[in-house]
């Protein structure tokens, strides 16, 4: 067993740094025949910029180098490759998902609702508690519910195979979320004390749309993703970097931003819980999002990733970190590295195709989701 455990990172390293491989395997069970995604930025593939472009909103990952190891041009992903949801998808032989703002005519095999920038919380909260200096696009989590209950009517004749509606041979992916509404306190320079005070509101947001989605869409497979270390992640790190070495653990990551995310994730799987006994007939896995990038910073030379560059971003410029706000990537004039599978982090806050590659494996495998995405269609279907 321990030479098991030994060996998984390197495993897990190899297959993730062969570039042409896939997940879709003969054993694959193939009666997930429909995926309908929800979150941020860590799994939009182009909802954000379509968004902005009708409200004269900046954005920089429609320009190379974004989407440099895969598509060879940017497709609206935040990474230099697939996204996490990506690889699940393919597992299930499932096509890339449109983003749900791209109207698509073929919506029946799902759709991706995950924006950039999105926040559980709706987003008048920010702007009338003055959380954040400037306008926020209208794209929270129950905003995206709302686009999917409203393309439900068009799916009825083709997820179900029934005409009634049914999502029971539909994965549904609720997150992660909480990530931009802690960047946001952080931002506004609240304390570790006050950022904590929110979890429970961004938790229980998150739960009532598990809720909704089982009770009101009939969903009968949930995946609820927790958050990654945002503490570890390039941009938080440059924008709240100080001079107390106390504020950092062993590894050069915050430990006040890291305690705020292990709190929401131990509370969001306790919410979980909760939502198994009050729902027997659905099942709901909770995906582990903060190990498995824990795992590749505190031990980077087992993933084939410089101890210098762990905490690093491989598309930026400048300062400890390599990100600049004033320069990030897709700027004019800011580079990539040669080999974004050496790095844990792409532009500062989002992760390497390489990365999202070994965290949609072990939500899939294990050991990094409770029950495995794989054993929770086994037992489902």
């Amino acid at each position: 067993m321990e030479l098991v455990k030994l060996l998984f990172p390197l495993v897990s390293l190899l297959l993730a740094r062969l570039s042409g491989a896939s997940f879709v395997g003969s054993s694959v069970p193939r009666n997930i025949t429909s995926m309908f995604t929800f979150g941020d930025s860590y799994i939009d593939t182009g909802n954000l910029v379509i968004m902005a472009k009708t409200v004269s909103f900046p954005v920089w990952n429609d320009k190379p180098p974004y989407g440099i190891t895969f598509f060879g041009r940017p497709t609206g992903r935040f990474s230099d490759g697939r996204v996490i949801i990506d690889f699940i998808a393919g597992k299930f032989g499932l096509p890339f998902l449109p983003p749900s703002l791209a109207n698509s005519s073929d919506v029946s095999q799902g759709v991706n609702f995950a924006v950039g920038g999105a926040t559980a919380i709706e987003v008048g909260f920010y702007e009338r508690n003055n959380l954040v200096p400037f306008k926020l696009l209208n794209n929270s989590l129950d905003v995206q519910l709302g686009w999917f209950e409203a393309l439900r009517p068009s799916l009825c004749n083709t997820t179900g195979g029934s005409g009634d509606c049914s999502f029971g041979k539909s994965l549904f992916i609720v997150g992660e979320f909480g990530v931009n509404d802690y960047s946001f306190f952080f931002m506004a320079n609240k304390t570790e004390a006050e950022v904590r005070s929110y979890v429970p509101k961004v938790v229980k947001t998150i739960a009532s749309a598990v809720e909704r989605l089982i009770n009101d869409d009939g969903a009968e497979l949930v995946v609820v993703p927790g958050n990654p270390p945002i503490g570890c992640s390039p941009t938080i790190l440059t924008l709240r970097q100080t001079t107390n070495a106390a504020s950092y653990d062993r590894t050069g990551c915050l430990r006040d931003v890291n305690n705020v995310v292990t709190y929401h994730n131990a509370l969001l799987r306790a919410a979980v819980g909760v939502l198994r006994l009050k729902h027997p007939r659905a099942t709901i896995v909770y995906a582990d999002f903060y190990t498995p990038i824990r795992r590749i910073i505190d031990n980077p030379g087992d993933f084939g990733v410089a101890r210098g560059s762990a905490l690093k971003a491989c598309c930026g410029t400048g300062g400890d970190y390599n990100w600049n706000g004033s320069a990030v990537c897709g700027m004019p004039g800011v580079a990539a590295c040669p080999d974004p599978s050496a790095y844990v982090s792409w532009d500062g806050v989002h992760f390497t195709e390489a990365v999202n590659r070994y965290v949609a494996q072990g939500w899939l495998y294990g050991p990094y989701a409770d029950p495995p995405i794989l054993k929770a269609v086994q037992v489902q279907h």
